[in-house]
């Protein structure tokens, strides 16, 4: 069983397409149709939720079980952390009440639109994971520009070579190539009970999605980037969230305007935060004094440990993650330099590691 739960602010022009989307997935388990699926229109004044009512009434939503869940979110509360968090719960609540607490959430952007299969391939996903994120993939509204076209290309391979470092150096048995790099809320899919327990999304302004995806391994949970989980995103540059999806792609594209050279960290920076997550599992694998001593030479003190181990950590997953959090907040900034020469020591970097090993 599945719901999928959306957030939606003056999503009018939007969010209809993406309904129709999911009503016309196929291939669902007997258990997950109807498809259950929670809006929640979160201070709508353009006519969202007529428009949904509208698709209804015209049989455009056949085969959904369509929650559409009006709020009012007053004061600094007013955001899409808010409105997720809400929408998330309100599925839980369906799960909850049918007898599924461990069913499946699922959740997206009303401005995507979504393959039909995307569901089915979160589930068939799932069934080997606690979370599954789905690759974006970028539409643009208007006719293409081909060099932004082709910084997003640039950029993309520039994410690859990051991971191509991890499979050379700490690679995820839970997470195999070929993977993707994005688990965000624009495609998110985790067990309800998984979600309970860690506390839920945070309802924060920006960020929320890995957020919960950060509380989440935490607590051990395995994590798949998906490469047949794919959701289309919008290229839009005016987003309701500052740093959300539309701020990186309004910074790309006044990369491109003026002719600047786009920035990402250097090589020498992931193969340091790589090489220091795998030596943290090796110490996990070689028992409890292994783990102390390495997190001592690493820079953690003893209260660090003890926060560490205040709850038991049930795998490598949870302790990496738990020691590493710390760390970074101790790392100096990374250094940011051209995305082609970024991109060029990556991948040296990776053909020196193989020729090496």
């Amino acid at each position: 069983m599945a719901v999928v739960c959306i957030p939606a602010r003056d999503e009018v022009e939007r969010l209809p397409r993406l309904l129709r989307s999911l009503a016309a997935q196929s291939g669902l388990p007997p258990e997950a149709v109807p498809l259950r699926v929670v809006v929640l229109a979160n201070n709508c004044g353009d006519g969202t939720v007529e428009a949904v009512r509208r698709l209804e009434a015209e049989g455009a939503l056949h085969g959904l079980a369509l929650r559409v869940v009006e709020v009012r979110i007053a004061g600094p509360e007013a955001h899409v952390g808010t409105a997720r968090r809400m929408a998330l719960e309100a599925g839980a609540d369906w799960l909850a009440a049918d007898g599924m607490p461990a069913g499946a959430l699922l959740t997206t952007d009303a401005d995507a639109w979504l393959p039909p299969d995307w569901v089915a391939r979160n589930l068939a996903a799932l069934a080997q994971a606690d979370i599954v994120g789905g690759r974006l993939v970028i539409d643009p509204d208007a006719d293409p520009d081909p060099a932004l076209a082709d910084l997003h290309g640039r950029i993309e391979r520039y994410w690859s070579a990051v991971r191509a470092l991890e499979d050379i150096l700490d690679p995820p048995l839970h997470d195999p190539a070929p993977r993707h790099g994005d688990h965000t809320a624009a495609s998110l899919a985790v067990r309800a009970d998984l979600y309970r327990a860690v506390g839920g999304l945070p309802a924060i302004a920006c960020g929320e999605d890995n957020a919960l995806v950060g509380q989440m391994l935490r607590a051990g949970a395995r994590l798949r980037h998906c490469p047949r989980v794919q959701v289309h995103v919008s290229d839009r540059r005016q987003g309701r969230v500052s740093g959300g999806m539309a701020t990186e792609m309004a910074r790309r594209a006044e990369a491109v305007a003026r002719g600047e050279a786009y920035a990402l960290p250097e090589a020498a920076h992931w193969h340091a935060l790589v090489a220091r997550r795998a030596e943290l599992r090796r110490a996990w694998r070689q028992g409890e004094e292994a783990r102390r001593r390495t997190c001592q030479r690493l820079g953690l003190d003893v209260a660090d440990i003890a926060a560490i181990e205040a709850e038991p950590c049930p795998n490598d997953i949870a302790f990496v993650e738990r020691a590493h959090a710390r760390l970074e907040t101790r790392d100096a900034p990374a250094r940011f330099v051209p995305l082609d020469a970024a991109l060029a020591a990556l991948e040296a970097l990776a053909q020196g590691l193989r020729a090496a090993a």
